[in-house]
C-alpha cells in the first residue's frame, strides 16, 4: 500500500469514527506546549499531518474521536481538558521578556509560557469567587532609548507611586502581587533549568505576569529578579524583548529600585571591604554581586577594584557567602485558594467545572504559594 493510499484509508477511518464535537483547539496548543512536544512530533505519534495539528489548534477543523484519544494519551491530559470550558488566555512569545532568551530553546520557552497561561486561567477562575487586588501598576513614560538617568528616574517614581518609602523594599514579590501582578515560580521538575525569570505586561487576560525561576534558591537573587521584571513591566510594554540594551535597562532599574542612589551611595566602600559589603547585603536584601556592581556604576569602586571583587566572587561561587535565607515566594494565588476552601467551595468542583485536571490546578496553586512548588501535570 502506498503512503498516499495509507493516508486516505486513515482519513476514512477517522471520518467513520466521528468527530470530537466539543473541542477547543486553544487547549490543545497549551497541552502540547506544556508537554514540550513539537507539532511534527505530535502529528507523527497520533497519525496525522503537522498541518492537521495546526488546523486543530487554530479551530479550523476538529479531530476525530479516535485521534482525540491518541492526543490525550500522548500529551498526558484527560480528554475532558480538550473540551470547551474556562478560556486559557494567550501570552505571546513576542511580548515576553526572557532573561535567557538566547540560551534557551524556543520549545522550552513556549513550555514556560504555557504554564503561565494555565496560571492566568486558574487565577481568573478563583477571581470569580474571591476579590483579588486590581492591577495598579504606575504608568511611567520613558524615552524610546532611555538614558541611565531616565531609568533611575523611572525606578524612583515606581518606589514613590507604589508607596515603598525610604529604606529597603520589605518584600518585592508581595509588592508586585499587591499591585495586581500574577507571580508564580516555575516548578523545579519538568522544566528546562535554563529558563530564567520572565515577564509579560501584555497578556490576553489583562493581568501582568511574572514567572520566577525555581533554581535561584536565594532571597537576594529572587528580590533582584522580581525588581528586574518590574522594570520590564513598567518600561518595556510594546518593546521587542531580548536585546542587550533592554536587559541592561531592566538591570539598572532593579539596582535603583532596591538600592536608591541617594540612600546608599555614601555607604558604599571605595575599596573592596567585604565586611562593609556584607553589612549592606543584610540591610538592603541584595547580593554581594549586586552591591559590587552598584558601587562600580556609581563610581565608588575603580575598574581595578571591581575586577578584583568579581574574581573573588567567582572563586567563592554560588551560593555566595552570607545567605539571607529562602527566596521570596508568591503567596496570593495559594492564599486565595485556601480562602475558597475554608468558605466551603471545594477546588475539585471548580476544576471539574473549568475542565482543568485537579493535578494541573494543584501544580499552579503550588507555584503561587509560599510552599515549594512541585509539578503534576495531568489528571
Amino acid at each position: 500500500m502506498t503512503d498516499q493510499s495509507s493516508r486516505v484509508t486513515a482519513a476514512r477511518r477517522r471520518r467513520g469514527s466521528g468527530v470530537a464535537e466539543d473541542f477547543d483547539g486553544r487547549r490543545l496548543a497549551v497541552a502540547r506546549r506544556l508537554a514540550c512536544t513539537p507539532r511534527s512530533e505530535l502529528a507523527r505519534r497520533i497519525g496525522v499531518t503537522p498541518a492537521a495539528v495546526t488546523q486543530y489548534e487554530r479551530g479550523l477543523t476538529r479531530p476525530a474521536t479516535t485521534v482525540l484519544e491518541r492526543i490525550s494519551l500522548t500529551l498526558g491530559m484527560p480528554q475532558e481538558f480538550f473540551s470547551r470550558g474556562l478560556d486559557l488566555p494567550e501570552v505571546r512569545s513576542s511580548t515576553a521578556h526572557f532573561r535567557s532568551l538566547r540560551s534557551t530553546p524556543a520549545s522550552r520557552r513556549e513550555q514556560a509560557l504555557a504554564f503561565g497561561e494555565l496560571a492566568l486561567a486558574v487565577l481568573e477562575l478563583i477571581e470569580r469567587y474571591v476579590d483579588l487586588p486590581a492591577v495598579r501598576l504606575p504608568s511611567i513614560d520613558v524615552p524610546l532609548q532611555p538614558s541611565e538617568e531616565d531609568t533611575a528616574a523611572a525606578a524612583r517614581r515606581a518606589r514613590q507611586e507604589m508607596a515603598v518609602g525610604t529604606g529597603p523594599v520589605p518584600h518585592v514579590v508581595r509588592l508586585l502581587e499587591a499591585h495586581g501582578v500574577l507571580v508564580v515560580r516555575l516548578p523545579a521538575e519538568g522544566f528546562d533549568p535554563r529558563v530564567d525569570a520572565f515577564s509579560s505586561s501584555e497578556t490576553a487576560s489583562g493581568r501582568p505576569l511574572v514567572l520566577m525561576s525555581p533554581l535561584k534558591d536565594d532571597k537576594a537573587r529572587s528580590r533582584f529578579d522580581a525588581s528586574h521584571e518590574l522594570g520590564h513591566l513598567l518600561m518595556h510594554a510594546g518593546v521587542q524583548p531580548g536585546s542587550t540594551a533592554v536587559e541592561s535597562q531592566a538591570m539598572s532599574f532593579a539596582a535603583e529600585f532596591l538600592m536608591p542612589r541617594a540612600e546608599i551611595e555614601d555607604d558604599l566602600p571605595t575599596r573592596v571591604d567585604w565586611g562593609a559589603l556584607h553589612a549592606l547585603k543584610r540591610h538592603w536584601g541584595v547580593s554581594l554581586g549586586a552591591l559590587v556592581y552598584r558601587a562600580h556604576r556609581l563610581g565608588r569602586l575603580s575598574d581595578l577594584s571591581y575586577r578584583r571583587a568579581n574574581r573573588q566572587l567567582e572563586d567563592w561561587g554560588y551560593p555566595e557567602p552570607g545567605p539571607l535565607g529562602p527566596p521570596e515566594r508568591p503567596s496570593l494565588l495559594g492564599a486565595a485558594a485556601d480562602l475558597l476552601e475554608q468558605s466551603g467551595t471545594r477546588l475539585s468542583m471548580l476544576a471539574e467545572a473549568a475542565r482543568i485536571p485537579m493535578g494541573s490546578l494543584q501544580a499552579v496553586l503550588a507555584a503561587g504559594r509560599e510552599d515549594k512548588p512541585t509539578l503534576r501535570i495531568g489528571p
